[in-house]
């Protein structure tokens, strides 16, 4: 897309964090959607909210913007005590569902001048401020057009034009890019980056990979619990394994099946596998890996056409710190079933 960029989406204090919630707990009964969260968001950040789906990460949003009550705890968005019904939480933020709803017999201009009314603004400056979300979204050119007949991805991006309207101080995206085709993931994640240093963002997603393009600092949420949280860059560092990489030619079984049995062997190796040609190797020790690795390849007679040693991303944190669920965590249809009461 290329609509240009204006100036930032809102003035955003420099000091405290944007979110702060201590013992945030949600109960359906006996199911704990949301066990004694702890969660400190900095202001400016791009945060995202990761885990498979029932972590509680919609429960987490709607209960800090002020649409679900906690059964325990309390958070301060903006500077503002969370609770039902607060009309200064919502002028300081702004919300976009994964799969928004909006009149289809409304253009997109005038669903976003109805959202501005809503939000106080009229005359010029109405006006000045839709014409200036719909450039940033990239759909100056559709805003005449009804909505009913809008693609995924333009639907999307009226959401969040919507959403910055009124120019918030945070803006919480639940699941934005889920349903949307690569272009479309593509385009809306350019224009949540684009949102660095103006605004707090949190972004919930079970994307590993659209989580790490795009936040500095993030959340793992497990069945309603956190289970880390910090800078992305630090995560990967003091959780991801190192792992080499390696793609043998074609039609080298046997011999790349003696390499296997050697890498498996070699002290430093925790984990080694294949797949679709691929062998991946988890070592414990890289300094040792690093001058061991070619020698056991030239040893074992098999020619490579690549060999890399892998940076190390979310899904390699992911996996390492929540791994597959155990049996007794899946109901009879093999989903995660909810934790209860009693699993605290």
């Amino acid at each position: 897309m290329t609509a240009p960029v204006p100036a930032a989406v809102t003035a955003v204090p420099t000091t405290g964090p944007a979110i702060e919630a201590h013992g945030l707990t949600k109960q359906f009964g006996r199911i704990l959607a949301l066990d004694r969260l702890d969660l400190m968001v900095p202001r400016g950040s791009i945060f995202g909210l990761l885990g498979p789906n029932g972590a509680g990460k919609t429960t987490t949003i709607r209960i800090l913007t002020g649409l679900a009550r906690p059964t325990a705890g309390s958070a301060s968005v903006a500077g503002v005590k969370v609770s039902l019904d607060q009309p200064e939480l919502q002028r300081r933020l702004g919300y976009l569902d994964q799969d928004p709803r909006f009149y289809g017999w409304m253009t997109g201009r005038e669903l976003l001048e109805l959202v501005g009314r809503l939000h106080g603004l009229s005359g010029r400056e109405l006006r000045a401020r839709v014409t200036e979300m719909l450039e940033r979204t990239g759909l100056s050119a559709v805003a005449g057009r009804r909505i009913g007949g809008y693609s995924g991805g333009m639907r999307q991006r009226l959401g969040l034009a919507q959403a910055l309207l009124h120019r918030p101080q945070l803006l919480f995206l639940d699941e934005p890019v889920s349903s949307l085709d690569p272009e479309g993931r593509r385009d809306l994640l350019e224009l949540i980056a684009g949102l660095r240093g103006e605004a707090t963002v949190v972004f919930s997603s079970h994307v590993l990979s659209d989580v790490e393009r795009i936040c500095d600092r993030v959340a793992i949420l497990d069945r309603g619990r956190l289970v880390t949280e910090g800078p992305l860059e630090e995560l990967l560092a003091a959780h991801a394994r190192p792992i080499y990489r390696l793609m043998p030619a074609p039609g080298q079984d046997a011999l790349v099946g003696d390499l296997v049995a050697r890498l498996r062997a070699a002290p430093w190796s925790t984990e080694v596998s294949v797949s679709v040609g691929l062998v991946r190797v988890t070592v414990s020790d890289p300094g040792l890996a690093a001058g061991a690795v070619l020698p056991l390849v030239v040893a074992s007679g098999v020619v490579l056409e690549s060999f890399e040693r892998a940076r190390p991303t979310l899904e390699d944190v992911f996996l390492e710190l929540v791994g597959p669920p155990a049996a007794d965590q899946l109901d009879g249809r093999g989903f995660v079933r909810p934790r209860e009461v009693a699993d605290r």
